[in-house]
């Protein structure tokens, strides 16, 4: 797309949202006619508008092998700016991924808490995420409310949904897994960080090996090192 056809698609639809459209687009390759479960973040909290929220919706969808894949928008450039168009990354350059075994919606409010807090980090620190990261948190569970072990998470990218090219520059999809107090502290033997990577890296094949699309289990009790 050139700069001007960009303009004339912007003429013929002023509501165009080219990099939303992108997410839904990339997420229909694998839900097909599915019609998400939406989640928007209400205007006035928005940071845009003097608020500390960063994202402006998440969107769950029901897998067919028993998990709920959410993604976030707002980490990425969503609607129509000049400015950004035909640059190297949208936005951050990414959105954010997370699978939850379970059957519930309900039980994924927990995850869009922990989604805007990532957000707000970034946002605030301009500190973002990448392929192959760990994230300690403090170790209490991720969801507060439960006797969970698993504490942490680590990133790598959607094992489904892969990177895309928007108008605004590329955008990839950062999966967020969780993992327990004892796999972080496997991870974090190293203190270089190469050999963090490669320590990730190899966990996720553990993990693969009976859970190929990286589904965090909150009632997991088992270890996979």
């Amino acid at each position: 797309m050139t700069l001007e056809e960009y303009k004339s698609e912007i003429k013929k639809n002023p509501d165009w949202s080219p990099g939303w459209e992108a997410i839904e687009n990339s997420f229909k390759k694998i839900y097909n006619t599915q019609k998400p479960k939406h989640y928007a973040t209400n205007l006035k909290s928005r940071a845009n508008l003097g608020g500390d929220q960063y994202l402006d919706g998440y969107s769950i969808y029901n897998s067919e092998y028993g998990y709920k894949h959410i993604v976030t928008y707002g980490m990425s450039e969503l609607y129509v700016n000049e400015e950004s168009f035909g640059g190297e990354w949208s936005g951050w350059g990414y959105e954010m991924t997370f699978k939850l075994q379970t059957e519930h919606t309900q039980d994924c409010m927990w995850v869009l808490n922990l989604l805007a807090n990532m957000a707000y980090f970034t946002n605030t620190q301009e500190s973002y995420l990448e392929n192959l990261q760990f994230i300690a948190g403090d170790g209490k569970p991720l969801d507060r409310g439960s006797d969970s072990l698993i504490t942490a998470m680590i990133v790598t990218n959607d094992t489904e949904i892969i990177g895309i090219d928007t108008p605004h520059g590329k955008t990839d999809f950062l999966q967020l897994v969780g993992i327990t107090q004892k796999e972080l502290e496997w991870i974090m033997r190293y203190e270089d960080t190469q050999d963090n990577k490669k320590s990730i890296q190899e966990l996720i094949y553990k993990m693969q090996d009976d859970n190929p699309y990286l589904a965090t289990d909150m009632k997991r009790q088992n270890s996979y090192i």
